[in-house]
């Protein structure tokens, strides 16, 4: 029995343990088995994005102070971030690679760049 392409169940030629016809056979059936997670690793790098991208043009001087409504006017969500670092007194920022913030009292944030 000949065997079959895994996407177009086209007749193989050339090596035994040959599993597509064509590049473009392989290619189409690797993106259908890979389209889920790689939906979600995309959707989460664009949260990311987007949430620096709100950090980098709020903190234009490399340490700042805005209220978490302005945060939340441009959309950003706390749910995403890179990293967290808490200091010896106990204060956690929260980074988006290179752009961190604080929070502090009455809804209010410290912006930082880490250099």
């Amino acid at each position: 029995m000949k065997k079959k392409c895994l996407e177009c169940d086209e007749p193989l030629n050339g090596r035994v343990d040959k599993k597509f016809c064509s590049d473009y056979c392989r290619n189409s059936y690797n993106n259908k088995v890979n389209k889920e997670s790689k939906n979600l690793i995309r959707n989460i790098n664009n949260r990311l994005r987007k949430n620096h991208k709100l950090l980098s043009d709020l903190n234009e001087s490399g340490k700042t102070k805005v209220t978490r409504t302005k945060l939340l006017d441009g959309n950003f969500d706390f749910n995403y971030f890179t990293s967290i670092y808490t200091t010896k007194t106990g204060n956690t920022y929260y980074y988006l690679y290179d752009q961190g913030y604080l929070p502090l009292e009455n809804d209010y944030y410290l912006l930082i760049k880490k250099d």
